[in-house]
């Protein structure tokens, strides 16, 4: 799994929080119009402007536990 933090939610307050974690859904079309396929707040996968996130990694025992929680 790819995992992003947010650096940005303008304009996005309701769906995006800053600093926090969101999974990312690999969409190579999106990805080549500068855009990411994350799943927000509402539970629901949907685009944004890529430069609004950064890519982080995390440590096997965290992203199990992240899987788990989803």
């Amino acid at each position: 799994m790819k995992w992003v933090v947010c650096l940005d939610n303008t304009g996005y307050e309701l769906d995006l929080e800053p600093r926090k974690l969101y999974q990312v859904v690999e969409d190579e079309k999106s990805a080549k119009s500068g855009c990411i396929r994350i799943i927000d707040g509402s539970g629901e996968d949907y685009l944004y402007d890529a430069n609004r996130f950064m890519t982080v990694e995390v440590a096997a025992p965290v992203e199990e536990r992240l899987k788990a929680a989803a």
